[in-house]
């Protein structure tokens, strides 16, 4: 990996550098994207079937489309039951943690006659799109369908694309079937984002869209939100490792490799006071390569996105990573939780040398569904949150409005909202 001198000019450079990854930079592909989505649209089922065949080579109706009983049954014969068994066990972790952030609705009445207060009520149905293929990750079922179960949402379905025999990823369906899936149906790509937003003969139309996908199923996404909600548009996966002179060399290297062999978009950024640290890192990282199955991948990752920075000392390196604001964080110092204290803006933390980000991934609890390309400076991780509404109340007697009702109307007059006044004078005429 290249080691670099932490400067105003290489942070400058470096955020030039990630912010490309953003799919917000891939223009070119909307037109495609957009035509599909207004296909679907217009002609639902049809322009469904039509694409799947086209994209996928899998010939989908409304008979076959929705994955059966029969064929969750079959997939449970195809993995291996140890693997069951963790899934099961990450399911219930992530439960647990999501649990605790749930909220209760309120309500604030006082003396004088005002009641006021918040309801809260799950949204109805959540779509769950899901990659087929190499990307087909199991965890990211979970973690996308769990929060929404804690939620409340009442009815959860989940897109996924075919291959050419009509076979859906056997962990896949495992794990939606752990996590309580309603609806499974055979789709992918732009066209079952926009058969979830707008809904077809086949597939209901549902109130909030989550879940990871390639270019087009981000700008898909991104083209039907307002029409439905959305959790982000996600950029390539990134790490970022804050270490002194007391981190192991070999665990540093590990973990940038973690996600540098997600793609070739992928970043892995160390910043570290210690520049022997950064030697003994960069070589690590060149025997590891050797070794791992997706080395060509991680090769190319490191050769676009890959960066060791020294800096000067301790605050220089937190104050670049707040403004890198990295997906995963991990924080392996001599005190990690004081320099915990100064991070202001990463998806998730990782403190210490044994909690590398896998940990997350798959098995800790925390979402891993975290915000990419700098929008952690203003997103959280998916959670229980996504899939709740808050609804104001409001309750005033007449005593209570009587004490404030020329205060609103003055406030409605100024603003030139005459209707709006006298929808309160009119009750003390």
């Amino acid at each position: 990996m290249r080691i670099i001198e932490l400067t105003e000019e290489t942070r400058s450079n470096l955020l030039d550098s990630l912010l490309k990854r953003s799919p917000n930079s891939y223009g070119q592909y909307e037109q495609t994207v957009n035509e599909i989505v207004a296909s679907v649209r217009e002609e639902k089922d049809k322009a469904l079937f039509a694409l799947t065949q086209k994209f996928d080579q899998c010939d989908i109706n409304r008979e076959n489309i929705r994955v059966t009983k029969e064929e969750i049954a079959k997939a449970y014969t195809q993995i291996d039951p140890e693997f069951v068994t963790v899934m099961k066990h990450s399911a219930a972790n992530i439960t647990a943690f999501h649990e605790k952030q749930m909220h209760n609705s309120w309500i604030l009445p006082k003396e004088d006659g005002t009641i006021l207060g918040q309801k809260i009520t799950p949204i109805e149905i959540s779509g769950v799109y899901v990659p087929g293929g190499k990307a087909a990750y199991p965890s990211s079922v979970l973690m996308n369908v769990l929060p929404a179960k804690v939620a409340g949402v009442s009815r959860i379905i989940m897109t996924t694309p075919p291959d050419a025999s009509g076979e859906i990823n056997p962990g896949t369906l495992v794990a939606a079937d752990i996590a309580g899936v309603d609806e499974i149906y055979k789709a992918g790509g732009a066209q079952a984002i926009a058969a979830m937003a707008f809904g077809t003969e086949s597939i209901p139309k549902v109130d909030k869209i989550t879940g990871p996908g390639n270019i087009f199923v981000a700008l898909a996404k991104k083209a039907c939100f307002g029409h439905v909600s959305i959790d982000s548009i996600a950029g390539p996966s990134e790490i970022l490792v804050l270490a002194d002179e007391t981190a192991n060399p070999r665990y540093v290297a590990a973990d940038l490799l973690s996600q540098a062999e997600h793609d070739e978009l992928a970043s892995a950024i160390l910043i570290t006071t210690s520049r022997e640290l950064a030697q003994k890192v960069s070589k690590e990282t060149e025997r590891f390569i050797s070794q791992l199955s997706r080395g060509d991948i991680i090769s190319k990752s490191l050769e676009n996105y890959g960066y060791i920075l020294v800096a000067e000392n301790m605050e220089q390196a937190v104050e670049a990573a707040n403004e890198i604001a990295s997906e995963h964080l991990e924080i392996l110092t001599a005190d990690p939780y004081q320099v915990m204290t100064k991070i202001k803006h990463a998806g998730a933390i990782f403190l210490g040398e044994y909690s590398s980000e896998p940990l997350g991934d798959y098995f800790a609890g925390p979402n891993h569904i975290l915000p990419t390309n700098g929008t952690a400076r203003f997103f959280s991780p998916l959670n229980v949150d996504d899939f709740l509404k808050k609804t104001s109340i409001i309750s005033y007697s007449r005593d209570a409005l009587s004490k404030v009702h020329k205060e609103i109307e003055l406030f409605a007059e100024k603003e030139g909202l005459t209707a709006h006044a006298n929808s309160i004078k009119v009750r003390f005429e």
